[in-house]
């Protein structure tokens, strides 16, 4: 009696881990299709996540649905978030699982018009992202007593050409580059840019909800070390690499170019090289962590200090 009902529960597990294997990740990054997700789509195109034993489907968000919309609402089981909306999410009641770290650096700036140094302009209209991504710019402008008067925007840079504001905040490998194309001019003066001011907080990231991650750890497993495959992939194939991220923008009707989308990965896969190691660690680093809560606590963007514990597999 006793073997037949250990033999049984041995093949309900056998089972359910069968049946963990089988389900199809569905993996939505935190923007539009672009180089910033090149790894994902070379993992995707190149067979990784096949040779890995997992299914995995890549959905981007919308505007309606933006990425951490659909993981909330069981419509993706993976998405990247930036360390400090992770923190945020997590205060909020989400427990969250970082399963792969990509970036190792910070890459947001502060852009100021007219070469002015963004420290010396308070109380200046600056442009911030609708959908986040600012934290970090609010603690300094705050610990700083600059007073920004904080303006939304979607997706572009035409209020801040346009010179309805007096700065404007930009990622190094994106709305920098459209700037330029832009003809703004770009000199020390007037970029602020965080990672060499006290404020380098690692960025993206590959997140689950823990629910989600304990029922399926194996699983996630796999995705993550073949994900990791594909971005080493594109940083030893940046030009093969790139015609990926093409075929990608292409099927998904992106108005970008392959210049653009060019310095985008080169910058993205820059920022994935720790500066102290100068390796691609590909791993979340615990003062990092501190750091970034510790300031979002002094700032009161976080009711509590989220520790780096929250973050991993435990």
């Amino acid at each position: 009696m006793k073997q037949t009902l250990y033999l049984f529960i041995a093949m309900m597990a056998m089972a359910q881990t069968v049946t963990a294997q089988n389900e199809t990740i569905v993996f939505t990054p935190q923007w539009t299709a672009q180089a910033q997700f090149a790894g994902y789509y070379v993992a995707e195109a190149k067979g990784f996540y096949r040779e890995a034993g997992v299914k995995v489907r890549i959905e981007h968000p919308s505007a309606t649905q933006p990425a951490m919309s659909r993981l909330r609402n069981n419509e993706c089981q993976a998405t990247t978030l930036q360390l400090c909306q992770a923190l945020e999410i997590i205060d909020d009641g989400i427990p969250l699982v970082n399963i792969l770290q990509t970036s190792m650096n910070n890459a947001m700036v502060i852009v100021s018009a007219r070469g002015k140094d963004p420290l010396t302009q308070k109380g200046a209209k600056v442009g911030i992202w609708s959908v986040g991504f600012g934290q970090l710019a609010i603690c300094m402008s705050i610990k700083d007593h600059l007073d920004y008067q904080w303006v939304r925007f979607a997706q572009n840079v035409n209020l801040f050409v346009a010179g309805a504001l007096d700065a404007t905040l930009a990622m190094s490998y994106n709305e920098y580059y459209q700037l330029v194309q832009a003809g703004v001019k770009m000199t020390d003066k007037n970029v602020y840019r965080f990672c060499d001011h006290g404020y380098n907080v690692q960025e993206d990231g590959v997140y689950m909800t823990r629910e989600y991650y304990i029922k399926h750890k194996d699983q996630a497993r796999r995705f993550a070390q073949a994900s990791r495959k594909g971005w080493e992939w594109a940083a030893a194939h940046p030009r093969e690499a790139l015609d990926i991220v093409m075929q990608y923008v292409d099927k998904n009707h992106i108005a970008t170019n392959r210049v653009m989308q060019k310095l985008m990965l080169e910058d993205v896969l820059r920022l994935q090289v720790d500066r102290e190691s100068k390796k691609r660690e590909f791993r979340l680093r615990p003062d990092m962590v501190q750091l970034a809560s510790r300031l979002m606590v002094e700032n009161q963007m976080l009711s509590r200090e989220v520790t780096y514990k929250e973050l991993i597999d435990n």
